[in-house]
């Protein structure tokens, strides 16, 4: 089913643009005006007020009267809390992944599909000075990077993704033949890892495995993220079993 469709017949549209209206919030901008949340949107200020106001009512939303400026609010901060609380992909990920952060030393991330994008669920700061980094809440792409293009190739609807996304340069290293990008897919099936270098970051390298359910649908990828300057000191089949041993072992407790 393609995205159009689906919009169509299985979702609402005031609860559409609502979402929108919160997920305009990221890490770089988190207090945002009207005017901004508008241009963001692409709603009218009109509308975007009706939404707003009821975020605010409902704690989802904090306005600022002297600035006239909205930022999250904490009944967000409640729900976020209570989903990592209740999680079993987190709670049985956390300790793997910390392990697979503290042996490496190099950052350690969870990401999963968000609409047609990745987003960072979990992550591990590496404990060198000189590190990629990576925020829970973080978006990309799901055809750039060793991260988003494994939950790429195990997504149900991929040739339809694949067919309808406009190829958009991120760095000079991000593929933009579809054709190649297909074949590194159906590769990464096979292999069931993924890896990248400066796809998404430029001097950012990573290796990537992906976490599948009981009937081999995608549920997230977990990813060890190294500098460029770096890489080349570790034994990449190494790596490459690592991140597979510690997918492994997230779905043998999830499954």
């Amino acid at each position: 089913m393609n995205k159009e469709t689906f919009e169509k017949n299985y979702t609402m549209s005031s609860l559409h643009k609502a979402i929108k209206v919160l997920k305009a919030f990221t890490r770089d901008e988190p207090s945002l005006s009207l005017t901004e949340l508008s241009k963001k949107t692409g709603l009218t200020v009109s509308s975007l007020q009706r939404f707003v106001s009821t975020f605010v009512y409902e704690g989802f939303l904090h306005k600022d009267e002297r600035t006239k400026r909205y930022q999250l609010g904490h009944s967000l901060l409640y729900l976020g809390n209570l989903v990592k609380q209740e999680s079993s992909l987190i709670i049985v990920a956390e300790p793997i992944l910390k392990r697979l952060n503290e042996e490496t030393g190099e950052s350690v991330s969870m990401n999963i599909i968000d609409g047609f994008e990745r987003r960072c669920i979990l992550n591990y700061d590496s404990t060198y000075p000189l590190s990629t980094k990576m925020y829970v809440g973080d978006t990309s792409p799901l055809y750039a990077g060793a991260s988003s293009k494994t939950l790429l190739a195990f997504m149900p609807d991929v040739m339809d993704y694949v067919e309808k996304i406009n190829l958009e340069p991120i760095t000079d290293q991000t593929i933009l033949s579809k054709e190649q990008l297909l074949q590194e897919l159906e590769q990464i099936q096979k292999q069931r890892y993924g890896k990248s270098r400066s796809e998404r970051v430029r001097g950012a390298c990573s290796v990537t495995a992906p976490i599948l359910n009981a009937s081999g649908y995608i549920v997230a990828s977990i990813t060890i993220m190294i500098p460029e300057v770096r890489y080349d000191d570790y034994n990449e089949q190494d790596l490459i079993e690592k991140i597979k041993n510690a997918a492994a072992s997230i779905e043998q407790q999830l499954y």
